[in-house]
């Protein structure tokens, strides 16, 4: 439990820096800083394979699965890819909702902010509950197998490009619970305009957000558990890859358009970590294969990307 409570610790303790200290005044991330916070957040996220060896090979975590060092590397790993893979589809689905609340990209990032902290206490209850059931049902990887495929199946269709977080379920829901207002003041969640309390579109967006994070973590969990069920692994791979997350988007989300290809990636990744679930226990595949596999399908559709070029329209 000290390991645990100490990496929390870690996480609060940036968290309250990020907001109090490096963005205390809001203002717009630029390319550049974007660039460098992803830099360093891919560090310590890489670099924190040290701390699994030592913890896995000093025996100060509890071992469940029986890792060896090496293989418990390899597998965290293995995990932080996979979430960091599926985690551009979820900067697509921000870049939507900010731009359809017309959120100024000044106060974009403190929306970010609460929103991933919102992922990180929904995500550890999801990974909980996620090996809790996989430790005492051994057939439920056999659902999350096939659930996987059928994400990837959509997701080849193309069934999500037309989503309108303004006609979603969730806004409409908002609207019915809570006044909502289009007014904006600063940063602000709340408003009050002649003795009423109203949402702002900060708020709105915020909610639609971390909802719509939680439908992308019953993607993204599964597929880690696909790689391992030790909790620690599960959790520690699955944080710092959603801490990244803000910088990531503010990095990529105005090259979108370029990465055309990168959804032809997730669809082999989710289809590749589906299979490997359903096949569990007839098949054991060596963790450099379900490693080479991801990289191989993310580098293949940032290169496709960059070096095929879109057709002009015929006029």
């Amino acid at each position: 439990m000290i390991v645990w409570i100490v990496f929390i610790a870690f996480v609060l303790v940036f968290l309250a820096l990020d907001l109090g200290l490096f963005h205390k005044n809001d203002h717009v991330i630029k390319s550049k800083e974007a660039g460098i916070w992803t830099a360093i957040w891919v560090t310590v996220a890489l670099s924190f394979s040290g701390v699994i060896y030592w913890l896995f090979n000093a025996g100060l975590i509890e071992n469940p699965t029986g890792l060896t060092p090496n293989n418990a590397v390899l597998k965290y790993i293995t995990g932080y890819l996979i979430e960091l893979s599926l985690s551009v589809d979820n900067v697509f689905v921000i870049a939507v909702i900010f731009g359809s609340f017309k959120i100024p990209p000044l106060y974009q990032h403190r929306v970010l902010f609460w929103g991933i902290l919102g992922a990180i206490i929904f995500r550890a209850l999801m990974i909980f509950f996620g090996v809790a059931l996989i430790n005492k049902f051994e057939w439920i990887i056999y659902i999350f197998g096939i659930f996987l495929l059928y994400t990837a199946f959509n997701m080849l269709k193309g069934e999500d490009e037309n989503f309108d977080p303004k006609n979603s379920f969730v806004f409409r829901q908002i609207k019915k619970i809570y006044p909502v207002t289009t007014q904006m003041n600063g940063h602000d969640f709340f408003i009050r305009r002649m003795g009423v309390k109203a949402a702002t579109p900060l708020f709105v967006a915020l909610v639609v957000i971390e909802l719509t994070d939680i439908l992308f973590a019953l993607d993204s969990i599964p597929a880690i558990l696909a790689i391992t069920a030790d909790p620690f692994i599960v959790f520690t791979s699955n944080i710092l890859a959603i801490l990244g997350l803000r910088s990531m988007y503010f990095l990529i989300s105005r090259m979108l358009e370029k990465f055309r290809f990168i959804n032809y990636s997730l669809v082999v990744i989710l289809a590749f970590v589906g299979l490997k679930m359903l096949f569990s226990h007839y098949i054991e595949l060596p963790e450099w294969v379900s490693l080479a596999v991801i990289s191989i399908s993310l580098l293949s559709g940032i290169l496709a990307s960059v070096f095929i070029k879109e057709e002009e329209p015929v006029i």
